[in-house]
């Protein structure tokens, strides 16, 4: 049996009410059923536009559609030839597209403008992945902690105080769709690649936060992209390197980690993520192709299982782990084959265009099956006011971008997150009398945090030593750290800023503060729960089982 906790509802839909109600312990069918007697909001909503552009246009401007590309340099200009290229449906950002915000905007309204200029003259999706926390690729505006820190708080008001503001933020820079939030249940303590960007590991928890920013996303502008079906929770290989394999068997991972894509999908989120993980036991048979590929897993289990019929993308095809057995050409056509409908990042775009149309003209794929997907994807870009929307304006960026009400925001989330594990002797909060050393990950911010609040920093003979960690459990320099730090006796406080294992690596540590996050807010909370400023409020979001921390502790 799961732990329980409370929840701290918001006042959201009913459908999305109903649908967690009928998702929390009901099997895949049954699921089905309910789909199928209380059509979702994606089904409900009639295209209008979407079919007449469909029919105008030719089949290398459908391909287009299906293509989601990396985008180049920092300017409009520099993805001019790309854009009247392809035609792609979307674009992504990264890092090195992005430095300011006035930049940022007036790029997102530039490669809008080449794109009406471009065949059909369909508006692109501008993705990114800004997931907060660790996955943040602006280098501009507010940062929130992690998904595993909202975990921590318990509250969807404010799971949805992050993705609206987030959204808010996204739409004043022209960027209308994001890669997020994180839909995978992460069960795995040594998982290298999700960790504190899951909400937890427990799959009520992570279904109602996931809901929560879904539905905070779409009603600000910018849609929600739930991510990685069938769940990237349980694994302990980066897919950005290799292929996992997720050796559970059907029905566990149905208890485990499906909760969350159900309750999305019967709340009618509209876009859904793939994740390039090989789960036989979902296969039924023998395969090395990761859940990407499969139409097992796509077109049986998501689309006519689960009811899915929104976008279904990719994760990034220039991973590894999905580039283990076929050619660029082969990896799309059978992404096409899978049910999947956006191709995010190809390694190659060309000899995805390419395979794709001699896959047509062999007669594999048909091209009625390619306009399934671009009505679909047209169907979202017409709901979610894509193909109507006004060029973003790159002066007025300015004003919501990183404003001081969204940076209160962040640190309501970061203070609610904090999570007390050990606290021998009543060590904290301190005295107003004691002073304090602080040293390890974030020393510099803590201790800015800390002087600012009246506390006593020194590097002399102290009364409390707090020492900053993320990762100590595969960090022996960490490790040795917090042991100098309380060599002479002085009482210790580990402040763990990533994943919460770290308390696997203290077992006779005096204090033991969680954050699950490294971001300046999530240090300032740190810095409030020592002096005293805040109580702490948050509950352990996953079990640390060598540490004896069930789901749900906090002192």
């Amino acid at each position: 049996m799961r732990p329980t906790f409370p929840y701290t509802l918001i006042a959201a839909s009913t459908a999305f009410l109903l649908a967690l109600t009928a998702c929390t312990n009901e099997e895949v069918g049954s699921s089905q059923e309910d789909t199928e007697d209380q059509p979702s909001e994606a089904e409900s909503f009639e295209p209008v536009q979407a079919p007449e552009i469909l029919a105008d246009m030719n089949l290398d401007e459908k391909i287009g559609q299906l293509l989601v590309l990396t985008a180049q340099g920092t300017s409009a200009e520099e993805n001019a030839q790309m854009i009247e290229s392809y035609s792609p449906g979307g674009i992504i950002y990264f890092d090195a597209n992005l430095n300011e915000v006035e930049q940022i905007a007036q790029m997102s309204a530039g490669v809008q403008e080449t794109a009406a200029e471009t065949g059909q003259g369909v508006p692109l999706l501008i993705g990114i992945d800004q997931e907060q926390g660790l996955v943040s690729r602006l280098p501009v505006g507010t940062r929130f902690p992690d998904a595993m820190a909202v975990g921590a708080g318990r509250d969807t008001e404010l799971a949805e105080l992050r993705a609206s503001t987030t959204a808010e933020e996204l739409a004043a820079l022209g960027i209308n769709l994001n890669y997020a939030p994180d839909a995978d249940v992460n069960t795995n303590p040594d998982n290298p690649v999700i960790g504190n960007r899951s909400f937890g590991s427990d799959p009520d928890l992570v279904s109602e936060m996931v809901l929560a920013e879904s539905e905070a996303y779409a009603e600000h502008g910018v849609v929600p992209v739930p991510k990685h079906f069938p769940g990237h929770g349980d694994t302990d290989v980066d897919s950005h390197t290799g292929l996992p394999v997720i050796e559970l068997p059907r029905d566990q991972w149905e208890e485990e980690h499906l909760p969350p894509f159900r309750a999305a999908v019967d709340a009618g989120v509209d876009a859904i993520m793939t994740a390039h993980v090989l789960m036989p036991e979902l296969e039924g048979g023998d395969t090395t192709d990761p859940a990407t590929l499969s139409p097992t897993i796509i077109d049986g289990i998501l689309r006519e299982e689960l009811g899915f019929d929104g976008v279904v993308t990719t994760d990034a095809l220039n991973m590894e782990g999905v580039r283990q057995e076929h050619s660029d050409e082969e990896i799309a056509v059978r992404v096409v084959e899978a049910g999947v409908d956006q191709l995010l990042m190809p390694a190659d775009p060309g000899a995805a265009v390419d395979g794709i149309r001699a896959a047509v003209d062999e007669g594999r794929l048909t091209e009625e099956r390619i306009d399934e997907s671009v009505l679909r994807i047209l169907t979202l870009k017409e709901k979610h006011g894509v193909l109507d929307a006004e060029p973003v304006d790159p002066s007025a960026a300015a004003e919501t971008v990183g404003s001081s009400e969204n940076a209160e925001a962040a640190q309501r989330v970061a203070d609610a997150s904090v999570t007390m594990l050990r606290n021998e002797g009543d060590l904290l909060p301190l005295s107003e009398d004691q002073s304090v050393s602080v040293s390890g990950v974030g020393a510099e911010e803590i201790t800015e945090a800390l002087t600012d609040l009246g506390v006593t920093v020194t590097d002399n003979a102290p009364d409390v030593a707090v020492v900053g960690t993320d990762g100590a459990r595969g960090s022996e320099e960490q490790q040795q750290a917090v042991e100098s730090a309380g060599a002479d006796g002085t009482p210790v406080v580990v402040v763990s800023q990533g994943v919460p294992y770290d308390l696997e690596a203290f077992p006779d540590v005096d204090g033991f503060l969680a954050l699950y996050s490294a971001v300046g807010v999530s240090r300032v909370a740190a810095a409030k729960a020592v002096a005293g400023e805040i109580e702490t409020q948050g509950a352990l979001p996953v079990s640390v089982p060598d540490a004896d921390a069930e789901f749900g502790a906090g002192l």
